[in-house]
C-alpha cells in the first residue's frame, strides 16, 4: 500500500511586530522573525525582497506580511514565504513616537553618509554583517536620520574588505562586527577624539 503526501499551497496575510532578521553564513539576509497573535514565527523572504529589504528597520514595527504559505504533509511542516512586506498602517502609532517626544532634527544638508563596500569579496568576508550592526548602532544613538549608510561599488581593496569609508574620508578596511560600536563613537559619539577602534585604518 502506498503512502499518499502532498503539499498544500495557500495564500496568507498576516500582520505580527518586527522582532528580529535572520541572517545565514554571517551575511545572507534569509527572513523575519515576528511575533504574531499566535506567538513567535518566521517569515522567509522572497528573493527579490531579500535584496531590496531596508535592513534599518526598527525593532517592534508592526509589519503586514502577505505571501503564500505551504504545508507539507509528509514532514508535517507549514513554511511561510513572504512576498510583499508593508507597515501595518492600523497598529502605527503604536510604534510612531508622538510628535511633542520627538528629538531636534538634523537642518537639511547636516545629512553625513558612510560609505560601504556592497561587492561579493567584502560581503563574503562579513559586509552584510557589518552593515547590519552599523545600521543598529546608528538607531540605538537616534542617529538613523542625519547619517546615511550607501552602498558602493568596489573599493579596490578587496582581500582586506569589509571596506568601508566614514563622512570625514577616513578608510577602514578588515572591519569586524564587534568593532563597529568603537567606530561609531569615534566618529559620531561625545568622547570621538579620545576612543581609537583596533582595526586598520588606511
Amino acid at each position: 500500500m502506498s503512502v499518499f503526501y502532498s503539499n498544500e499551497v495557500t495564500e496568507f496575510c498576516l500582520e505580527g511586530r518586527f522582532l528580529d532578521f535572520v541572517i545565514k553564513d554571517g551575511y545572507k539576509l534569509k527572513g523575519l522573525l515576528l511575533a504574531t497573535a499566535d506567538g513567535e514565527c518566521y517569515v522567509k523572504l522572497a528573493k527579490h525582497l531579500r535584496v531590496a529589504f531596508d535592513l534599518r528597520l526598527p525593532r517592534g514595527t508592526w509589519l503586514q506580511v502577505i505571501g503564500i504559505k505551504k504545508y507539507d504533509s509528509k514532514k508535517d511542516q507549514v513554511t511561510v514565504k513572504a512576498e510583499r512586506v508593508m507597515a501595518a498602517s492600523s497598529q502605527m502609532e503604536i510604534v510612531s513616537p508622538s510628535p511633542s517626544s520627538n528629538k531636534p532634527q538634523a537642518k537639511p544638508g547636516k545629512t553625513q553618509t558612510i560609505l560601504m563596500c556592497q561587492k561579493s569579496d567584502c560581503m563574503k568576508r562579513g559586509g552584510k554583517a557589518v552593515c547590519q550592526v552599523l545600521e543598529s548602532e546608528l538607531c540605538d544613538r537616534d542617529l538613523q536620520d542625519t547619517v546615511n549608510i550607501k552602498g558602493t561599488g568596489c573599493m579596490k581593496n578587496c582581500k582586506a574588505g569589509p571596506n568601508l569609508v566614514m563622512p570625514d574620508k577616513t578608510r577602514y578596511t578588515k572591519v569586524q562586527p564587534a568593532q563597529v560600536s568603537i567606530l561609531v563613537d569615534k566618529h559620531f559619539g561625545k568622547d570621538a577624539e579620545i576612543e581609537k577602534p583596533q582595526f586598520s585604518q588606511v
